[in-house]
């Protein structure tokens, strides 16, 4: 096909499912220089776009009491060329048909697939592939086959300057030490994985707080604040919750030196800066780290030590299987990572 001139990438869901997606970008511009590439998301996940150096413009979907306001979005749509449309909604889907961009490309599965004319047939739900990778077969396209691994990919993210300074003028003034080897520990999620047991988190915290020269920085929305407030279990941890708004968290990410979390945005961020990440993942084939895990090898994952077959979330929690979790063996890996 024609070198496409502008290409609009759709990722309107959550940090991590657009932290996954950012690869696209620099893939795009890695085949045809000088493409036009821009990011429609949702404001919250804008600093994951508006600061990378493979997007060139960021678009923050117009809407109005949680409907999208149509005009408005098609004057700033009907300019592009060719638009991937990577996490589907009939919403979506029509305003992408309205606005005439000439190559449309979304799922061949839903009712509404016939909105778009580029029909791409691959069920993400049987995890036969990472969510990365499922995103970068979409450019097949426009003529792009790309064998995607953890060493050949750049998410292209970048930390704002002036949320790093912010940032580190933060730490010093609550006594934080810059010297220090910083260990984030994110305990929340978005509830659409199964975490590892709190008092588990609370154990392997607390062992970490043991270990000289480390400071540990407690994370989450402020929604969290109180779930983050129980891992306080020494003077060395701290409690960020609700600190920090995104922009400043992926400096504070950026400064730090590991980060520890279940299936969450977060630990799709470290991964992107290339930190040494510890995540805890169930066997559920949905949300199992195959497809959701961070897409990095400076890491080390942990799943329950169990046998299963056709697990699902409901019955994963409700046989405690993330329980099995040897916290000791996270411990060993964050320990030998610190003293590599």
């Amino acid at each position: 096909m024609n070198k496409p001139e502008k290409i609009l990438i759709i990722r309107t869901d959550r940090i991590g499912d657009v932290t996954l997606t950012l690869p696209m970008a620099y893939v795009i511009k890695k085949f045809y220089p000088g493409t036009h590439v821009a990011f429609l998301v949702r404001e919250y996940t804008r600093p994951l776009a508006e600061n990378n150096k493979y997007i060139d413009e960021t678009i923050v979907l117009k809407e109005k009491n949680g409907k999208i306001l149509y005009g408005e979005n098609i004057e700033l749509l009907k300019k592009f060329d060719v638009c991937f449309l990577v996490h589907p909604t009939f919403e979506l889907a029509l305003l992408v048909y309205l606005s005439g961009i000439k190559i449309r490309a979304g799922t061949g599965y839903r009712w509404y697939s016939f909105l778009f004319n580029r029909k791409i047939y691959e069920h993400r739900k049987y995890a036969e592939k990472h969510e990365l990778e499922f995103n970068l077969s979409m450019l097949n396209v426009i003529g792009i086959n790309y064998e995607t691994m953890a060493d050949n990919i750049d998410f292209g993210l970048c930390p704002d300057v002036g949320a790093t300074e912010k940032v580190k003028a933060y730490l010093k003034n609550n006594g934080i030490d810059p010297e220090s080897k910083l260990i984030i520990v994110h305990p929340g999620s978005g509830g659409s994985s199964v975490d590892l047991p709190f008092d588990k988190m609370k154990q392997l915290t607390t062992k970490l707080s043991e270990i000289n020269g480390v400071e540990i920085l407690i994370t989450g929305g402020k929604p969290e604040a109180e779930l983050c407030s129980r891992l306080i279990v020494s003077k060395k941890t701290k409690n960020l919750a609700g600190v920090f708004n995104l922009k400043e968290l992926i400096a504070l990410i950026s400064l730090s030196d590991i980060l520890i979390a279940n299936s969450t945005g977060p630990i799709h961020i470290a991964a992107a800066l290339n930190k040494f990440v510890v995540g805890f993942y169930p066997k559920v084939v949905s949300c199992s780290a195959e497809r959701w895990g961070p897409y990095t090898d400076n890491k080390a994952v942990f799943k329950p030590e169990t046998e299963c077959n056709n697990c699902t979330v409901k019955k994963c929690r409700l046989t405690n299987c993330m329980n099995t979790i040897d916290i000791e063996k996270a411990v060993n890996a964050i320990a030998n990572q610190l003293s590599s």
